[in-house]
Formats: C-alpha cells, structure tokens, sequence
C-alpha cells in the first residue's frame, strides 16, 4: 500500500518536471540556438585571436619567418596538442608551454560560456512563465 502511494508521488513529479521543461523549449529553441551559437562563434574568434597575438610574438622574436608555421607552431602549443611537428629554439622553447598554460583556461572559460548564456536564457524563460 505504502510502495503504491510513493509510486504515485514519484510519477507526479516527473510528469510535472516534463511538464516544466515542455514550455521551455516551445518557441524558444530556434532563438535559443541562435544565440548560443554567435555565443560560440565569438569564442572561437577570441581563440584564433589570441592564437594570432602567439604567432605576431613569436615572429617579432624571430623564430619564425613564415606566417603558416608561426601559426601552425603556435595553435599547436594553445590547443595543448602537441605534435612536436615544429620545434623552437633553446632559447624561445619556454614559450610554448606558456602558451599552453595560457590556452587551456581559455578553452575553459570558452566552455563555461555556452553554459552560461543557456541558463540565462532559461531563467529569461522562466521569468516569462512566473507572469
């Protein structure tokens, strides 16, 4: 008898936690994804940037004079990838972990961004349905 009830309280709330999602995702998924795709293309801009500020040092340095292995070298160390196809010289070496240690927090942040303008978008969500 006790089992029957908590089943049926059990059912109750998931269908009501469906039944809160539902409303979420009608007419605002189109828009939703919009956003949260610029949200990613800007991340992946900033990156390539940032990417590009790595390969203008390291040719001011002098350690490379080609552009495409500056940035082959230098989106190689940012993405913590580490081919080891392109090898600096003893004396610029350090830079490459640095840039490393510079691109993994930003693949973080970058990551935590999506996550953040969806869960801003559903509290805007959810402010819409309180009224």
């Amino acid at each position: 008898m006790r089992a029957a009830r908590v089943r049926a309280v059990t059912d109750s709330l998931h269908a009501d936690r469906i039944a809160i999602l539902v409303p979420l995702t009608v007419g605002l998924s189109a828009f939703a994804a919009a956003i949260v795709a610029v949200a990613i293309s800007f991340a992946l801009a900033a990156h390539l940037v940032e990417i590009g500020v790595w390969v203008l040092l390291f040719m001011i340095c002098g350690e490379f004079l080609e552009f495409a292995t500056a940035f082959d070298h230098s989106a190689v160390d940012y993405t913590t990838l580490g081919y080891g196809n392109v090898v600096m010289s003893p004396s610029w070496r350090l830079l490459g972990p640095l840039e490393a240690a510079n691109g993994m927090p930003m693949f973080g942040v970058s990551t935590a961004m999506p996550f953040a303008v969806i869960l801003r978008l559903l509290h805007a969500r959810l402010s819409d349905l309180k009224d």
